[in-house]
């Protein structure tokens, strides 16, 4: 009897605990798994057993039916083979070339672009010197230099050499052609105007320097191409930009050496 009642003892506690167990697990934590699938434990998973073939160890991925799409096989692109005749090392990459300034494509050797040049010569800063064989005119510099310009001279029978100054400036100015001129052209089957206002069209250019009382000026052109040239009836021809820029530099009362 005694041994019944210790069985149905036992079984009694045994059936406690086990209900404990399941309130205590009545809410089981949720599984988590690593999102990063290769963690070592994961990647212990898919280990393969040591000795196992080689091709025993791929992990296939087991493949979920879908709908099938259909894809189009991509084309095929043969390269066309280079010619016999082309090398590599002639193929070289096109540098833009830089668009010439309006002067040179006007037909102006470069060197009658304005520069900075040492002047040597006995005239002192401030005086205008022009080389009319060499067709540069120099404005002398402090320091043993000069601003070098290129111009337009007279042309043979027109040229002339000696010192002036400078007795007035005009900008834009009009243009009153000399009675000998006038005669002189209307000879070659050419009307000149008797008067002429400033302007673009206007052969004096945007800038005129009279010199002295004579009729000769150093003043700006619309033809540029005549820089560096003997064509004129014997006044100094500049580009309108440079004579602009000479402007500036130079006063009523600056001498003119024309040699």
């Amino acid at each position: 009897m005694s041994r019944k009642l210790l069985g149905a003892a036992l079984i009694a506690a045994l059936m406690a605990t086990t209900a404990h167990a399941q309130d205590r697990y009545g809410e089981r934590p949720p599984l988590v798994v690593s999102p990063d699938l290769s963690a070592p434990w994961v990647m212990q998973l898919q280990r393969a057993p040591q000795g196992a073939p080689i091709r025993e160890r791929v992990v296939q991925q087991r493949v979920v039916p879908s709908a099938r799409i259909a894809v189009a096989p991509s084309p095929v692109v043969r390269a066309r083979p280079m010619p016999a005749s082309v090398s590599v090392q002639s193929v070289s990459a096109v540098v833009p070339v830089p668009a010439a300034p309006q002067s040179i494509a006007a037909g102006i050797d470069p060197k009658f672009l304005p520069q900075q040049v040492s002047y040597n010569g006995p005239h002192k800063p401030g005086t205008i010197v022009i080389d009319t064989s060499a067709k540069f005119l120099y404005l002398v510099e402090e320091g043993g230099m000069a601003r070098r310009y290129g111009v337009g001279v007279g042309r043979e029978g027109f040229s002339w050499k000696g010192s002036e100054t400078i007795t007035r400036k005009a900008e834009w100015p009009d243009w009153h052609p000399p009675a000998s001129m006038i005669e002189r052209e209307r000879r070659k089957g050419v009307i000149l105007p008797v008067h002429m206002a400033g302007g673009p069209a206007n052969p004096l250019g945007a800038r005129a320097l009279y010199l002295g009382s004579t009729l000769y000026r150093i003043h700006g052109t619309n033809q540029p191409s005549t820089i560096g040239h003997a064509v004129s009836s014997g006044c100094i021809r500049m580009r309108n930009e440079d004579v602009t820029d000479l402007y500036e530099r130079v006063k009523i009362g600056t001498r003119v050496v024309v040699s």
